[in-house]
């Protein structure tokens, strides 16, 4: 696998596709795909039990680390839904390639039906969905070059749009 000049990184909220859609891109270009949460996974354990056991803010540290891996990969980057928050995540993305993946609400409540994520225990998943997903949308504009909408059509169309684009930057 030959590296990008620069990473192609996937931002978006939970259940946008950013795992899936990021490993068929990363397929299309040829090269390596880094998804922070798996590697903080392999490398801590499960996020629900870091969240309940150390805190948001040790997850948060985590995630900032895996980030600044998989940019120095130089392949596909999915970030997690709340690594935009971070100050430095957002000037580390700016010399990359960032693609933002939205959703509609409708389509995310079938993707997250019995969900493990975090944020989204003991309340109502969508509202809850809804309510960070439209508390992060500034800073996913803020640093996306470009945007993908994963509610429609299968979601390799979605990935051979992103690959089409990504082929055009280069």
């Amino acid at each position: 696998m030959t590296p990008l000049q620069r990473a192609l990184v996937l931002v978006g909220p939970m259940g946008a596709g950013k795992s899936s859609v990021g490993r068929r891109v990363a397929k299309g270009l040829g090269v390596g795909f880094f998804d922070t949460d798996v590697a903080i996974v392999r490398a801590h354990g499960p996020i629900p039990e870091l969240f309940r056991a150390r805190g948001e803010a040790h997850f948060r540290a985590l995630e900032r680390a895996a980030v600044r891996d998989g940019l120095a990969t130089n392949g596909v980057v999915a970030l997690g839904g709340g690594a935009v928050l971070d100050a430095d995540t957002r000037a580390d993305l700016a010399p990359h390639d960032v693609v933002l993946l939205t959703v509609e609400p409708r389509v995310v409540a079938s993707r997250l039906r019995d969900t493990t994520r975090p944020l989204l225990q003991g309340r109502d998943p969508i509202a809850e969905w809804t309510r960070i997903s439209e508390e992060r949308a500034p800073l996913y504009a803020e640093v996306a070059d470009a945007t993908f909408d994963t509610s429609h059509g299968p979601l390799s169309a979605v990935a051979d749009a992103i690959v089409a684009w990504a082929r055009s930057r280069r």
